[in-house]
């Protein structure tokens, strides 16, 4: 049971009849046992809210920033209209801060055998799995005096999947894709054991590289000639510890690699290459294998969408395990990881041997464009020191890329707008010179 605010007004105006004409024990009960038997008479006479039947449905996954679509069928089979206030509770995160309030609420009026269908819109702002919390419905009497309450579990779960904002450059690295794979008039040539065109023989060249059966049908002797592999592996690794938890302005790290990975993913896609994923930490979170083509896309955006950073220090040397076993064959192996000093020396350093050995290793990191900020700012006392700290910090991130590039490693350290294109870039690079 609840009361209204109407009922409140009523005896508050009774208190005031009370007190100024009839000041006794009299006047008291001539007021309030009216209003105690308006406010009986009027639950008794509301429509009852354990009654009432639910359905849901709509939109399953929506991505971040955009707008999901959940419908709810409310069915009155009782013999009383249905005047009701109803509160669809999801979690605080379904949509913009200081909303829900006014979207999550609803005002219902169903005749008797009758239904309505209501919608919520999620605004989600954070990645993940969004469930419907339960259902409150305050059925109102005819008076408006008092309201049965009662709660219902309908069950509906949004997927909440990355914002991908870096797809925009995909057409562009795509028309460079098509370059580097003889489509246009540019065609990168180089040793590799993929066939290219033929040529005539020049003196020099490598017998075994002669095509007898093109020989046989002209005149000059055949030679074919060849391009770097371009259809290969690539094991996309997100380290998902502590270091992935640091957020730059509103997006966490680990959104930001995400959007660099899925740039990287799509490009490889169309290119033909196998794209794997591995997220990590101290365990495995999330892993998608087997999968080629244009499904990997979509494979690769649900595994990563309950991703959430973990506050731990990540194990590297568990990870670098778990990379040889799920890619025992030479790969491009992608690692989204911090560039912080001690993280880098202590984990990482001393197991990329191992991997260098077996793969080619692209290590890709983003900066903090606050750090920038800092440097640049000399304006009071207190911005020189910043500045001066800031720079320290750009000089130890730049001395461990260094070293990391020392034992083999590629390194790709860009802030979060620019860090989906140049992986991107890196990739199509690393696929140009052959050195995948």
């Amino acid at each position: 049971m609840a009361l209204t605010g109407r009922t409140a007004l009523v005896a508050a105006l009774g208190t005031l009849i009370v007190g100024l004409v009839l000041p006794d024990w009299t006047g008291l009960l001539a007021v309030e046992l009216p209003l105690l038997l308006a406010i009986v008479v009027d639950l008794l006479l509301a429509a009852p809210v354990k009654r009432l039947l639910f359905t849901r449905s709509g939109d399953t996954s929506v991505r971040l920033g955009e707008q999901a679509i959940v419908s709810l069928v409310v069915t009155n089979p009782t013999n009383r209209t249905l005047h009701a206030d109803l509160r669809d509770a999801w979690p605080p995160s379904s949509w913009p801060a200081g909303t829900s309030h006014e979207i999550s609420r609803h005002k219902l009026r169903i005749p008797a055998g009758e239904r309505r269908r209501i919608t919520t819109t999620l605004r989600p702002t954070r990645r993940g799995d969004r469930n419907a919390d339960r259902l409150t419905v305050r059925s109102l009497g005819p008076l408006g005096l008092a309201a049965r309450q009662g709660h219902h579990e309908i069950p509906w779960k949004v997927r909440v999947l990355p914002a991908f904002p870096s797809r925009k450059h995909l057409p562009a690295k795509l028309a460079r894709l098509r370059e580097l794979d003889g489509r246009t008039s540019i065609l990168t040539r180089g040793e590799g054991t993929e066939f290219d065109s033929l040529r005539d023989y020049v003196p020099g060249d490598d017998t075994r590289s002669i095509d007898w059966r093109a020989t046989a049908r002209q005149s000059a002797v055949a030679v074919r000639t060849w391009r770097p592999e371009r259809d290969r592996r690539i094991l996309l690794v997100l380290d998902t510890g502590r270091t992935s938890a640091g957020r730059l302005g509103d997006v966490p790290r680990l959104d930001v690699s995400m959007d660099a990975a899925l740039l990287l993913a799509a490009l490889a896609a169309r290119a033909g290459d196998r794209v794997d994923l591995l997220a990590h930490d101290r365990v495995t979170r999330a892993s998608v294998t087997g999968r080629t083509g244009q499904p990997v896309l979509s494979a690769l955006v649900e595994a990563m969408a309950p991703l959430e950073s973990t506050l731990v220090e990540s194990d590297l040397r568990a990870m670098a395990s778990k990379i040889l076993r799920t890619a025992p064959r030479r790969s491009l192996l992608v690692l989204l990881t911090g560039l912080d000093r001690a993280p880098v020396e202590e984990g990482l350093l001393p197991v990329l041997p191992l991997l260098t050995q077996r793969h080619t290793v692209l290590v890709a990191a983003v900066s903090d464009p606050r750090i920038q900020e800092m440097v640049n700012g000399r304006g009071t006392l207190d911005a020189v020191y910043d500045a001066a700290a800031a720079s320290q910090a750009q000089a130890e991130r730049r001395d461990t890329a260094e070293r990391l590039r020392r034992h083999g490693a590629t390194v790709v350290d860009e802030p979060p707008s620019q860090l989906a294109t140049a992986l991107a870039d890196a990739y199509l690079a690393l696929k140009a010179a052959g050195r995948l």
